[in-house]
């Protein structure tokens, strides 16, 4: 896809890992992707109300409010059902994954991801304009 056409669209990367959250920042914007970051479930459920991201990218393990309940609640609410959430991990575990369909995801994907994956991931589950 080209950058003019991604640029429309808003990643939202929720993780608590620093590295993790600049790698996929930089990563994004490569690809031409706005980016909006969130350090916690917290975070991420006001961004989510108030910016409206088109995909989600979301850590498991957060303090607080894990990744299985954060994505729950974005899916419970009518407004941002629609809005694909992709699990981040860095275990590429059967029960992880199965957990996070039963929640809601779209997807699974294993950390340490490289720059391709997380931009495949956007290009094949990103809500279509």
């Amino acid at each position: 896809m080209s950058n003019e056409a991604a640029a429309g669209i808003k990643v939202l990367v929720i993780d608590d890992s620093n590295t993790i959250r600049r790698s996929a920042d930089i990563f994004l914007k490569q690809g031409g992707y706005n980016v909006l970051l969130a350090e916690d479930g917290f975070d991420a459920l006001a961004k989510v109300n108030d910016l409206h991201p088109d995909l989600i990218f979301c850590d498991i393990l957060m303090p607080r409010l894990d990744g299985y309940q954060t994505c729950a609640i974005i899916k419970r609410n009518p407004t941002f059902a629609g809005v694909p959430v992709i699990m981040l991990s860095s275990k590429d575990g059967l029960f992880d994954k199965a957990r996070g369909r039963m929640v809601g995801a779209e997807a699974y994907l294993t950390k340490p991801f490289t720059k391709d994956q997380l931009l495949q991931a956007v290009e094949q589950y990103r809500v279509k304009a």
